[in-house]
C-alpha cells in the first residue's frame, strides 16, 4: 500500500544488547563531559589563588589566627572539595564504561559459545560483527582509565603546586583531556547500530 513505511522488527537478543549499550555509551560520554567542565571552574580557581601569589603553605599553616580558618583557605578547601567531587563523579562513571565494555564481551563469548568455533560470527547490523563493538568499548574504555589516573594527579597535586607553568599544565590537561580521543569510535559505533543516520 502507498504511503505505508515497512514496521521494523524489534530487536532481540544479541542485536538489542549491543544497541542498548551503544546509546549508554553516548550517556555516560556525555556524562563524563558534563562533569569534566564543572570540574574545570575550581580547578581554575585553584589555579588563579596559587598564581595571584596566595601561599599554600600560608594558607594552611595561618599562625595569625590559629583558632580561625581564614577566608583563603576557606576558599582553597571549598574549591578542592568540588573539584574532588566531579572525580568522584568521573571514577563512578568510568567504572561503568567498564561494565559496559564487560557486557560486551559477554555477547561476544555468548556467541562463540552458540556457534562452538564454527564459521565467523553473524553481522548484526551493517558490518560490523560483535568483537569489533566489544574491541571498540574496550579502547573507549582504556582512554577513560588513563585519564581518570591523569585527573587523580592533577587533583592531588594542584593545590600544592608552586610554579606556575606546572599549573597551567594541569589546567590545560584538565580541560583537553590528552587520553580521551573516542568521538570518532562512538560517532562509528552509533552508526553502526542505527543511533544515527548513515
Amino acid at each position: 500500500m502507498e504511503g505505508k513505511t515497512p514496521k521494523k522488527t524489534a530487536l532481540t537478543g544479541s542485536a538489542r544488547k549491543i544497541k542498548d549499550n551503544a546509546a549508554d555509551w553516548h550517556n555516560l560520554q556525555l556524562r563524563w563531559e558534563s562533569c569534566n567542565d564543572a570540574a574545570f571552574g575550581p580547578a581554575n580557581k585553584i589555579v588563579n589563588l596559587r598564581i595571584s601569589g596566595q601561599s599554600y603553605e600560608k594558607l594552611i599553616l595561618d599562625d595569625a589566627a590559629p583558632a580561625q580558618t581564614s577566608p583563603d583557605k576557606q576558599e582553597l578547601q571549598g574549591l578542592c572539595s568540588e573539584l574532588l567531587d566531579q572525580l568522584e563523579k568521573m571514577i563512578q562513571i568510568q567504572l561503568k564504561m567498564e561494565k559496559l565494555t564487560s557486557t560486551f564481551k559477554g555477547v561476544c563469548e555468548l556467541e562463540d559459545y552458540q556457534r562452538r568455533g564454527e564459521e565467523p560470527g553473524p553481522v548484526l547490523f551493517h558490518t560490523w560483527p560483535t568483537a569489533v563493538f566489544y574491541e571498540t568499548s574496550f579502547k573507549m574504555s582504556e582512554m577513560y582509565k588513563k585519564e581518570i589516573t591523569l585527573k587523580k594527579t592533577i587533583v592531588g597535586e594542584i593545590a600544592h603546586t608552586a610554579e606556575q607553568d606546572l599549573l597551567m599544565v594541569y589546567l590545560s590537561c584538565w580541560l583537553y583531556q590528552p587520553y580521551v580521543d573516542s568521538k570518532v569510535l562512538l560517532e562509528s559505533m552509533l552508526l553502526e547500530t542505527g543511533h544515527r543516520p548513515l
